[in-house]
């Protein structure tokens, strides 16, 4: 992870998400996954040049269960966008930079 990222787990998941006063986009990952690996780089990218407006949060599956199965997260990379607290838009798989900002446009 690096100073534009944070990384979030069962006990601090909803404290963080609920408190952050910008969006918070959670990558649901793990680290036997690819496409995860191949996604990485993109989010770092986004959270530097959102800075301020987006905040990238990664929670790692095998780690955390209790909020991987209260969100029903089944196939992974999933990217899971928080505003206010809430969950607003689920993307599903790896996408390209432009697509990802693309799909989460209306809620920066």
């Amino acid at each position: 992870m690096s100073a534009t990222t944070v990384t979030l787990d069962d006990s601090t998941f909803d404290e963080h998400v609920k408190a952050a006063e910008v969006p918070v986009l959670v990558d649901f990952w793990a680290e036997w996954c690819g496409p995860c690996k191949m996604i990485a780089p993109v989010l770092e990218e986004i959270a530097a040049e959102q800075a301020g407006r987006l905040q990238i949060a990664k929670l790692n599956i095998d780690e955390n269960l209790d909020i991987t199965r209260r969100f029903g997260v089944m196939s992974i990379p999933t990217l899971i966008l928080f505003k206010d607290g809430e969950p607003k838009v689920r993307l599903v798989g790896a996408k390209p930079k432009g697509q990802l900002l693309q799909e989460l446009a209306g809620y920066l």
